[in-house]
């Protein structure tokens, strides 16, 4: 037993990845790059619009500003690693960085679902007590929120990670492209069944609770807003919810299924799928739900645009006069 134990923090961990070194693999890498890259453009600029524009400094926008960087941490987790394996042909992960992918998305799904959850008290309390809401949500409030979240996420993880990675393994063959706690328990040489349980009671309580609270709290908002007499308002609150509650479908239906099932239940490739889900998916549709259909975001985005011309016209209108005088 302890040699198991030994072996288990030597050596590399092999990586069978998400694509296959072909021409459609070839396609599918340009694919998730291009998602990459919106997600951290995406994430990159609605952080900066909320820091410059004053309007937006709100509880709302703060706590969207911590998802935000979450997303951009999440995916660049589990993105570059993954193109680099592909890329260079070598599959391999060394120990070390297969227990920081773990110990980092266990954080970030974490930390992840509670601020949803906190978001969705934010809209929840400005619409259905909008007279009680500088009262129940400011910026103190807010702050602890996402502190909360925050910590309850790294909490959450180092419990996790440091169990899971003190499991013996008779396989270094991860049938996934990143490190994966449900992925990782697949190699143990050990009944795991006790610490599967210890993962389903953790869901309870970062997944199916956070859920369901948001869910009932979106049932009142649309409660509230089949009370008014507005057409438009309640077209505008009806869009805004439905594209807020895709995001949050998806990204903690995939998640459920995820950590939920029991390991005889998981296949790698519904594992591969339902991870895109929250990794790549969800990073890069945040920013374009919470901004594109968001009047505030779009009026500081046209502000800082403006601004830019403004500056761009001027120094070129100095260049030409010192180009003529």
């Amino acid at each position: 037993m302890w040699e198991e134990m030994n072996q288990t923090f030597v050596g590399d961990f092999i990586l069978l990845g998400l694509l296959h070194p072909n021409q459609y693999g070839l396609l599918f890498l340009t694919l998730i790059l291009i998602m990459y890259m919106v997600a951290i453009m995406g994430n990159t600029v609605l952080i900066f619009l909320i820091h410059v524009d004053i309007q937006l400094h709100t509880p709302m926008y703060f706590l969207l500003s911590h998802l935000s960087f979450m997303d951009i941490l999440n995916i660049s987790n589990i993105v570059p690693k993954m193109v680099s394996n592909f890329i260079s042909g070598r599959k391999s992960i060394p120990f070390s960085g297969c227990g920081l992918q773990i110990f980092l998305s266990v954080i970030f799904v974490g930390a992840e679902c509670l601020i949803l959850v906190a978001m969705s008290y934010d809209r929840y309390i400005a619409i259905c007590h909008p007279l009680r809401y500088p009262i129940l949500m400011n910026h103190r409030i807010s702050v602890l929120m996402a502190t909360g979240c925050w910590l309850g996420g790294i909490i959450n993880s180092t419990i996790h990670t440091t169990y899971a990675l003190h499991l013996p393994f008779c396989s270094r063959t991860i049938d996934h492209f990143f490190c994966e706690i449900p992925a990782m328990l697949k190699l143990s040489c050990i009944d795991t069944s006790q610490y599967e349980g210890g993962v389903y009671v953790t869901a309870v309580f970062f997944l199916l609770i956070p859920f369901s609270t948001i869910i009932a709290s979106y049932g009142q908002i649309l409660r509230t807003v089949l009370h008014m007499k507005s057409m438009e308002a309640q077209k505008k609150a009806f869009s805004t919810c439905s594209s807020h509650l895709t995001v949050v479908v998806m990204y903690y239906g995939s998640s459920i299924l995820t950590y939920m099932r029991p390991k005889s239940y998981h296949t790698p490739g519904q594992d591969k799928i339902l991870a895109i889900s929250y990794t790549i998916l969800a990073p890069m549709l945040n920013p374009i739900i919470y901004s594109l259909r968001n009047k505030d975001v779009l009026c500081a985005l046209k502000k800082v645009l403006g601004k830019a011309l403004s500056h761009r016209n001027e120094h070129l209108l100095k260049i030409r006069l010192n180009v003529h005088g």
